[in-house]
């Protein structure tokens, strides 16, 4: 429970519908079309909507998005993997033939066709009520009418200004003569209203065909992309069944690769086979937390990629119990493990997380990013779509499972994640911050199970995260007062981190008592609020 002495915020309390986002606005529209009879998918795609408005630099319709259902709450949780493919000409070969060594930033190649559109309009046709214009209206709204910027996102624009500058159409939107515009300006995305509009008219095909996808192409061209209309014609999305762990007598759901759930639940597997101390800052537990990440992330690294790579035999091995206990056992609380250098790391930042329970208790856990703050920092120029970096993810490795190609996805770290027990949905979560989020997801469901935080407790708490294939762990401030120096006399190199690491959102439901308990991260803008 909270201490009412120390800084620090309250659960949320609802009985009726919550909702929990990285931004206000977000949150408050999902609780107003919850309380106008939406569903919480209709909630979720709503408050995803403006937060690619007023917090662009997450997240868009030029990005990708996961998505967990739990309809009235049941175990018969669905899964949706809206993650985009890179376009049918791309090859290795074509990109050496071009002279692409890396895959940069701000390169078309980075960009895969975006499956985030798809994904929104696919979950509110089965899972929503309300159409898509009402449920894009108050993103519409706020594109057109005008936004407030709020200090994280005014933060996050500033360390962005190079890159915006390098695209016209991104400059021109989010820039104020060639500067980042300081909290509380008011900000217009008239194109991306229009844009939107005309999504929320025509439904997908208004993005993925016609003068939008011919916008986009003509974009992504001009700067020496491969994209043609055919691939944005064919984007497609697919329900997918979440794979599984038991934790500490709950069941933990997650999406299945290309994303990264199923590490969260690897690095869940080895913390379980260790007795965690009454601190949840003990060094020893912090040094397990550590090793368990490093060794699960080298697994990531090398083998996570579009489920045709790994197929049902590697799930299965990195979720068994034999690689578990072969995992746990080389861990020494003594000392740190040297574990080798990992495959084409590439820093993964920017995100959205939704958490919405509705009164039928439907559980919905949705999350969508552009990757980096900014994506690519291209934008088309009619459409006002900024697009995403995510192709940055994948590997020039001749033979690595996660090597470029045709029509492939790249391995994601975007996951959405749900708790179980006794045959029902008891928590909605989900970790912002990229790279982090696998470990974000294990720590946070251990300082719930194993030290017995409440939601907003356990999000408050100080985190940490090493740097895979490296002994780096950057510790936020209270850690590296407490533990930083045993940590370093383990072997550990510790850092103050270049911001904080990462943002949460969650739901739990009480299922006994009628009520619902939220939680959110006081490293984003947002907050829970249930009515």
């Amino acid at each position: 429970m909270r201490n009412f002495e120390e800084p620090g915020r309250s659960l949320a309390m609802g009985r009726n519908g919550m909702a929990a986002t990285s931004h206000p606005a977000a949150t408050l529209t999902a609780v107003e079309i919850l309380k106008a009879g939406g569903t919480a998918i209709d909630a979720a795609v709503a408050a995803c909507a403006v937060q690619s408005v007023v917090e662009a630099g997450s997240t868009g319709i030029g990005g990708d998005c996961f998505a967990m259902v739990a309809p009235q709450g049941g175990t018969d949780i669905r899964a949706y993997n809206g993650s985009g493919r890179t376009p049918a000409a791309m090859t290795l070969e074509r990109l050496r033939a071009a002279g692409v060594t890396a895959l940069d930033r701000h390169s078309p190649h980075a960009v895969t066709v975006p499956g985030a559109v798809d994904a929104w309009a696919r979950l509110v046709v089965d899972h929503g009520r309300l159409p898509l214009s009402e449920i894009f209206a108050p993103a519409i709204a706020m594109a057109r009418e005008g936004y407030a910027i709020t200090p994280r996102v005014s933060h996050d624009l500033a360390k962005q200004t190079d890159l915006l500058r390098q695209s016209p159409a991104a400059a021109a939107t989010f820039l104020v003569d060639g500067e980042a515009p300081t909290a509380g300006t008011v900000q217009t995305q008239p194109l991306l209203a229009d844009t939107l509009e005309a999504i929320g008219r025509e439904g997908p095909d208004a993005f993925y065909r016609g003068g939008v996808a011919e916008d986009m192409v003509e974009c992504l061209r001009a700067a020496g992309g491969f994209h043609n209309l055919e691939d944005f014609a064919g984007a497609r999305g697919e329900y997918v069944t979440p794979i599984r762990t038991d934790y500490r007598g709950r069941t933990i759901h997650e999406c299945p690769p290309n994303g990264q759930g199923i590490i969260a639940l690897m690095i869940l597997n080895i913390l379980k086979r260790f007795q965690p101390a009454g601190d949840p800052l003990d060094p020893d537990s912090l040094h397990v937390e550590i090793e368990a990440t490093r060794l699960a992330y080298a697994a990531r690294d090398a083998f996570l990629a579009d489920p045709a790579q790994p197929g049902p035999s590697m799930v299965e091995h990195l979720l068994s119990d034999a690689l578990a206990d072969e995992l746990a056992a080389r861990i020494d609380t003594a000392r740190a493990l040297e574990i080798g250098e990992v495959f084409d790391a590439v820093e993964h930042k920017d995100t959205v997380y939704i958490a919405v329970v509705d009164k039928q208790r439907t559980a919905v856990s949705f999350i969508s990013s552009i990757f980096h703050p900014y994506g690519s920092g291209l934008m088309a120029p009619r459409s006002g779509v900024l697009f995403h970096n995510r192709g940055q993810s994948f590997s020039l490795v001749d033979g690595h499972p996660n090597m470029v190609a045709p029509r492939k996805r790249p391995m994601h770290t975007i996951i959405p994640g749900m708790v179980s027990e006794n045959g029902r949905v008891s928590l909605t979560f989900g970790v912002m911050g990229g790279h982090y989020q696998a470990m974000g997801h294990a720590h946070f469901l251990s300082k719930l199970f194993d030290h017995g935080l409440d939601i907003q407790s356990a999000i408050d708490l100080p985190r940490l995260f090493p740097l895979p294939g490296t002994l780096t762990v950057e510790a936020e401030t209270a850690i590296r007062s407490r533990a930083g120096a045993e940590l370093a006399r383990r072997g550990f190199t510790v850092t103050a981190p270049a911001g904080a690491i990462g943002g949460a959102q969650a739901i739990a439901i009480d299922w006994e008592r009628g009520t619902l308990l939220g939680g959110s991260d006081h490293r984003k803008d947002g907050c829970a609020l249930g009515y």
